[in-house]
This record gives C-alpha cells, sequence and structure tokens, in this order.
C-alpha cells in the first residue's frame, strides 16, 4: 500500500504510524503537562508532531477510502475518522483518570480547605488542558471540525473536552461542599471579616467556564447555565435570608434614620461584591433581592417616618429615604401623597398664623406664600433631586392653599388670591421710598411670577392688575418704565398675547399723549394766546382703559378756559372723536395765599372745586358747596371729610356727621411742616365701589368667555353630549379661571335662545350646532 507524500512524516514515507506507537511518549508527555513540569519547547513541539504525523500519516494512507462512510451501531469507519476517534477517546481516559484521583485528595475537604484545593486545582487543570490543547490542535482543526460539522453529538475541541470532564468528574462531587464554603465565607465577609476573595473570584470563574454552549461550541462566551443552577441561586436565597434576619433586628433595635444609612451602605457592599468576585450578569438580580429585602418589605415604616422627617426638617434623611425607596417599582407614589398633604398643611398653617394682617396687607400674603414654597421647592430640589413626581406634589399643593385658605374664607372669595397678588405687584411697581434697586425689584417680579402660577383666577388678577397699572400710568406713579415693561412681558409669556393686549395699549396711549400735549402747547403758542394754567392732559382710548365714567360735576371756572380750548383744538385734529372727561381721575395744583406760609397742595379736581370756592368767601354750608359743584352729595361728603381731616377747613359738626345745613369754613391758622402737601387720598365709598365693579366686570366678562368656548367647541363638533361639553370647556378655560358648571349651564341656555345651539330630539343631553 502506498503511503503517498512524505511531507510532514518521517523522511522515507514507507509505513504507516500507529497510535500504539506514539502513545506512550504522548502519554509521558501529557503526565509532564498535568504535573506542571516545565516543558522545553522542543519536547512540546515532539508532542504536537506526534500527533500532527500519527492524524496525517493515516489520512494519506486510507485517503481513499475516507469518504466512503459505512455506519455499523452508530460508530463511523474508515481511516481517518476511526483513527481520529480513537486518540480522541484515550485522551478523555486519560482525563477521567487524572481526574478520580485527584478528587480523591479533596473529597473529604470542607469550608476553606475545600476552596484552595478546588480552585488550586482547577487554575492547574486549566492551564494544562490549555496546553494539551495545543498540543491536539490539528485533531481540534480537522477530525474534531468534520466530525462536529456532520452534526455528530459529544465530540469537542480538546480543552472543552477537559471541561466537560471536570464538570463530569470533579464539579458534580465537590459542587455541593465548594458552594457552601463559598457561602460562608461571603456571610463571614457580610458579619465584618476580612476574608480571602481570591478563594472565591476563583470558583465563581470556573462555573461560569463550566457552563458551555454544546449546541454551539463556536458560540462566544458560555450560557452561565452552571454559574446560576449551582451558584448563584443558592446565594440569592442566602442574601435574602440573611438581610430579613438582619434588618428585622436593626429596625428593632435602631431608629429609622440609622436602618436607612445601614440599608444604604449594606446596597454599596452588594454593588462591590458583584465588581469584585461575582459574575456581572448577578447584579441586576442581587440588587432586586436586596431592595425587595431591605426596603420594599419595610415601606410602611419608611411611610410613618417620612412625615415625622417631613415635620423635623431632617433634608439628609429625606434625601436618603427618597433614593432608597426610588429603587423600588411605584415606590413613590405615598410619599409623593404624604409631601402634597404637609405643604398643603404647612401653607394653610402659615396664612392661618397672619390673621387679618393677611387680608389687608398684600405684602404679608404673598410673602408667607413664598416663604413656604421657597422652603419646600429647595427640599424638592436636593433631597428628591427635582423629581418630575415630587415638583408635582409641590404644585397641586401650593394650587391648593394659595386658592383656598384661611383668607379667602374670611371675606368668602376664591377671588382673594389674586386680588391680593395684584396689589402686591401695585405696591412694587409704585413709586415709593421704599423702592428696591432694579435688579432686586426684577427678582422679586420673577417670585410674584411664581405665585402666579398657581392662581386659579388668572382673569381676576388681570383685572385688578389692568386697574392698578392704569392708575399708575395716569397719575405717572410708575417707579420705572422697564421694570412695567418687564411684569407685562412675564404675564405675556405665562398667559399669551391676548391676556396682555390691553396692558400694552395703556402705555401707547401715554406716549400719544406725550405727543399730544407738546403739540398743544404749540399751537397755543402759535395762537398766541397762552393759558394762564399750567394744563396738561392725557388722551386715554376707551376700550383699553378699566375706567368708568365719573359722577356729574361742574368744573371750577377757573379751569374752563383750558377745557374748553383744549376741547376744540382735539376736535380739530379728529373729527368725529367724542372726549368724554374723568374728572374723578383728574388732579390739580393749587398755591395758597391766604395762610400765614405759601403752601401747594396736591388734590383731586374735587377737591380742587370745593378749595376754590373759597376764594368767594370764607363759609359756606354744604348744600351750597352741593349747588355749586353740582358733585353728588355722597362724594362731596367724602371730599369735605378729608379736607376736614387735614385742618384746611373746619365745622362745628363732626366729619362723619355733616348734614346739608352744617356749615364749613376755610381755617386760616392751618400749619404743616412740609410746603408741598399732598392731600389726593382715595376716598373710601370710591375704593369700595370701584372693588365691586371690578368684580362685577369680572362676572360678566367671565360669561362672555364661556360662551365664545362653547360656539367654539360646537362649531367644530357639530353635535356633543352635554357631559363632554362640559369637560371641553373647563380644559379651554382652565387656564384663565375655573368655571362654575351652573354659569356654564346659564350659558348654554343663552346660546339656545340666541339660537347659536339647540336640543337634538329624542336625545337626551344632546347638543347641536346651529351655523
Amino acid at each position: 500500500m502506498s503511503a503517498g507524500s512524505s511531507r510532514g512524516q518521517n523522511p522515507h514515507g514507507l509505513k504507516q504510524i500507529g497510535l500504539d506507537q506514539i502513545w506512550d511518549d504522548l502519554k509521558a508527555g501529557i503526565e509532564q503537562v498535568y504535573r506542571r513540569q516545565t516543558m522545553a519547547k522542543p519536547r512540546y513541539m515532539e508532542l504536537y508532531t506526534h500527533v500532527y504525523n500519527y492524524c496525517t500519516s493515516v489520512h494519506q494512507s486510507q485517503g481513499r477510502v475516507s469518504s466512503a462512510k459505512s455506519k455499523k451501531g452508530g460508530q463511523p469507519t474508515g481511516g481517518a475518522q476511526f483513527v481520529g476517534l480513537e486518540l480522541y477517546r484515550r485522551l478523555k481516559e486519560f482525563l477521567k483518570n487524572y481526574l478520580i484521583n485527584l478528587l480523591k485528595d479533596g473529597v473529604d475537604l470542607m469550608d476553606e480547605d475545600v476552596l484552595h484545593f478546588y480552585t488550586k486545582q482547577w487554575e492547574d487543570y486549566q492551564f494544562s488542558s490549555k496546553v494539551l490543547n495545543g498540543v491536539c490542535a490539528y485533531l481540534n482543526r480537522h477530525w474534531v471540525r468534520r466530525e462536529c460539522d456532520e452534526g455528530r453529538k459529544g465530540i469537542y475541541e480538546i480543552y472543552s473536552l477537559a471541561l466537560v470532564i471536570w464538570r463530569e468528574h470533579l464539579f458534580k462531587p465537590l459542587n455541593k461542599q465548594v458552594t457552601n464554603a463559598v457561602l460562608k465565607l461571603i456571610e463571614r465577609e457580610r458579619n465584618g471579616e476580612t476574608i480571602n476573595t481570591r478563594l472565591i473570584s476563583g470558583v465563581i470563574q470556573c462555573y461560569v467556564e463550566l457552563g458551555l454552549n454544546e449546541d454551539d461550541l463556536l458560540a462566544k462566551g458560555p450560557t452561565l447555565t452552571v454559574y446560576k443552577d449551582s451558584f448563584e441561586n443558592h446565594f440569592l436565597s442566602d442574601t435574602e435570608r440573611f438581610y430579613t434576619n438582619e434588618s428585622s433586628d436593626f429596625l428593632r433595635q435602631n431608629p429609622v434614620t440609622e436602618y436607612m444609612k445601614k440599608a444604604e451602605q449594606r446596597l454599596q457592599e452588594e454593588q462591590r461584591r458583584v465588581q469584585v468576585y461575582l459574575h456581572e450578569s448577578t447584579h441586576d438580580e442581587l440588587a432586586k433581592k436586596c431592595e425587595h429585602v431591605l426596603i420594599e418589605k419595610h415601606l410602611e415604616i419608611f411611610h410613618a417616618e417620612f412625615q415625622n422627617l417631613l415635620d423635623a426638617d431632617k433634608n439628609e434623611d429625606l434625601g436618603r429615604m427618597y433614593s432608597l425607596v426610588s429603587r423600588i417599582q411605584d415606590g413613590l407614589g405615598e410619599l409623593r401623597n404624604l409631601l402634597e398633604q404637609h405643604i398643603h398643611n404647612q401653607g394653610l398653617a402659615a396664612i392661618e398664623k397672619c390673621g387679618e394682617t393677611a387680608v389687608n396687607d398684600p405684602k404679608v400674603y404673598v410673602q408667607t406664600i413664598l416663604e413656604v414654597h421657597k422652603k419646600y421647592n429647595a427640599l424638592v430640589l436636593t433631597a428628591f433631586n427635582n423629581d418630575s413626581g415630587f415638583v408635582a406634589s409641590l404644585d397641586k399643593a401650593c394650587g391648593r392653599f394659595i386658592n383656598n385658605n384661611a383668607v379667602t374664607r374670611m371675606v368668602q372669595s376664591s377671588s382673594k388670591s389674586p386680588e391680593l397678588l395684584a396689589r402686591y405687584c401695585d405696591s412694587l411697581l409704585k413709586k415709593s421710598s421704599k423702592n428696591p434697586e432694579e435688579a432686586e425689584l426684577e427678582d422679586t417680579l420673577n417670585q410674584v411670577m411664581i405665585v402666579f402660577k398657581y392662581i386659579e383666577d388668572k382673569d381676576v388678577f388681570q383685572k385688578f392688575y389692568a386697574k392698578m397699572l392704569a392708575k399708575r400710568l395716569v397719575q405717572h406713579n410708575s417707579a420705572s418704565d422697564d421694570a412695567e415693561a418687564s411684569m407685562i412681558s412675564k404675564l405675556k409669556q405665562a398667559c399669551g398675547f391676548e391676556y396682555t393686549s390691553k396692558l400694552q395699549r395703556m402705555f401707547q396711549d401715554i406716549g400719544v399723549s406725550k405727543d399730544l400735549n407738546e403739540q398743544f402747547k404749540k399751537h397755543l403758542e402759535k395762537s398766541g394766546e397762552p393759558l394762564d394754567v399750567d394744563f396738561s392732559i392725557q388722551v386715554l382710548s376707551s376700550g383699553s382703559w378699566p375706567f368708568q365714567q365719573g359722577a356729574s360735576f361742574t368744573l371750577p371756572s377757573e379751569l374752563e378756559r383750558s377745557f374748553q380750548r383744549f376741547t376744540t383744538f382735539y376736535s380739530s385734529q379728529h373729527s368725529g372723536r367724542k372726549l368724554m372727561w374723568l374728572y374723578h381721575m383728574s388732579k390739580g395744583e393749587l398755591v395758597t395765599n391766604c395762610f400765614k406760609n405759601r403752601y401747594t397742595l396736591q388734590a383731586s379736581t374735587f377737591q380742587m372745586s370745593v378749595l376754590l370756592q373759597f376764594n368767594q368767601a370764607d363759609s359756606y354750608t354744604v348744600q351750597q358747596l352741593h349747588e355749586h359743584t353740582q358733585l353728588k352729595m355722597d362724594i362731596l361728603q367724602q371730599v369735605l371729610a378729608i379736607l376736614l381731616k387735614a385742618k384746611l377747613l373746619v365745622s362745628e359738626d363732626q366729619e362723619e356727621e355733616l348734614k346739608s345745613e352744617s356749615v364749613v369754613s376755610l381755617f386760616l391758622g392751618y400749619k404743616n411742616k412740609k410746603l408741598r402737601v399732598n392731600i389726593n387720598v382715595p376716598m373710601k365709598t370710591e375704593q369700595k365701589q370701584e372693588q365691586e365693579t371690578t368684580h362685577k366686570h369680572i362676572e360678566e366678562d367671565r360669561k362672555l368667555l364661556i360662551q365664545a368656548a362653547i360656539v367654539r367647541i360646537m362649531k367644530m363638533r357639530k353635535v356633543l353630549k352635554h357631559q363632554q361639553l362640559l369637560g371641553e370647556v373647563l380644559t379651554q378655560l382652565s387656564s384663565r379661571f375655573k368655571p362654575r358648571v351652573p354659569v356654564i349651564k346659564k350659558c348654554i341656555d343663552i346660546l339656545i335662545e340666541k339660537e347659536y345651539l339647540e336640543r337634538v330630539d329624542g336625545e337626551k343631553d344632546t347638543y347641536s350646532y346651529l351655523a
């Protein structure tokens, strides 16, 4: 029989190399490898060449029949397959005997002894098996690969074969005591002892390697089945038992705040444990198990403690509780509810503490609200990591206590908060000795916007704000145009263009009025008839300003000429426009010549008309003054009351009890430390009336807004059920105010009457739109 080419075999190429010829020397070499004796490179090459020569020699000499396969009893025949299998079997037998002998030294060991034995032997065996795998590289590359390609089960590359045999003959008999020893060692570490973690990581590494993917030997990485079944499952149940006992014992003997520190520490330790010696795949399961035992099982205790921590302002502990409980799915819900209720109660208590002061002092009211918000906003930011759920709790709580509290109940009006906020803005933006610096003012206006965000009745704020802005502008009383513009821009950003359009038009009117006054002065100079009175006017477009026409009144003769001249000038400039004079909004200055000192009195037009009467006589009855000025009696009495209080006039009757026949006289002994005296103080009925009309207008505006919303919705939907219509109206208008359901029903009825809608026949509670 021809041996074929002699390349890579014995040089003569005459005889076939049988397995028995090489096995003794090969086996001696393998034993040397497994005894971990040093091996020179030539010796290693000798062993490698034995396998190579043997496999190639047989393959070539029987090459012609190697592709023919007959199967008897499941065993393939034919040269290469047969010889490969025989060598494979002898290697397998060798490894099995080697491990059976090895096991004798370890079978009776326990605890750390078994770990020392197991990890040492595993490291040696693993290293030796890798060397053996190298020696058998040719067998792996050809015979093993072909067997696997042809679907033969139970054939492995030599390194994998070594693992399978270790699994069968060393791991199986020893794994229970090895795993128990590892678990005991971990428990000792949990109890504070220092341990040799390399003993554990060696075992873990072995268990991971043993998880061969037997279905796909070329697959990358092990399947972890051995690791999970033989170690991880036991480890996790051990962990649960350990921490269940520890947490219950610790809580019995320590406060919850200390327990939280302990739990935090334990969670960090377990995370580190994975990094140091467990497989990374255990991380999530272990974390879940620890979180369940250390946190979830004690949630009720945490909830009870959360309230105590809030009461005591223990922000650091609150932060710790948040970070622990946030690990539990849906665990934060109850904490959010508790926080919302707590902030709500704190807000209510803070406002109640201010008592009646807050009703009359917008600054006290708004700053009390802001202090509560500031405190809990900082808490949410730091302790609760600005978590959106906790931000929502803060917002809900603030919305609740700002719109409904001791002050709103005292005046029986939910609109009190927006009104007081508008008054606070007025005090900030009005000229005053207490005005803050611009930067500080800007900061305060930002604070105002925080409260504004929570106010339900934004339309009430708008009405009062517009009233007060109008007064500031008309009376030239604004502290800063920039601050006014900044505030309008903030409101526009919060509520849109429409919300602030009238406010912006007021500003434009003031600018136009300045130009108009200049033109009027030039006109007078041209005509050569300058006025004897310094006279300036503001023309306001009636749709933009929240002013009502004032009471009937006769202008003092001293002002009559100026009034006429301006009216004529304006009519020549704008034909078809009608001027309505708002005397109750006007003011002027009087210079006195009748007292010891020469005073300049800053007075309202009504006060001027009364005082100017005293140029003709020193005393009048109230009735006479009424006839001369044409002021309504109740307004006249209030004007006189202010003048009497200022000591400019005197009467025998008390200022509160003036009758028609009461006589009032000029008090010639009037004195004042200042030479410029402002006597223009608001009248009570004027203020009260203004408040009432403002609220009345708000109600009327709301009805129109509701009707407009209903028409918009119905135009789009055509047909809609009553409940759905209510829902959509509430949604559309909630950014401006919260419509009351009875008012919406009334508006629906009005629109049915006006034939915008009709009720659908035969369908209960359904409306359709009439185009």
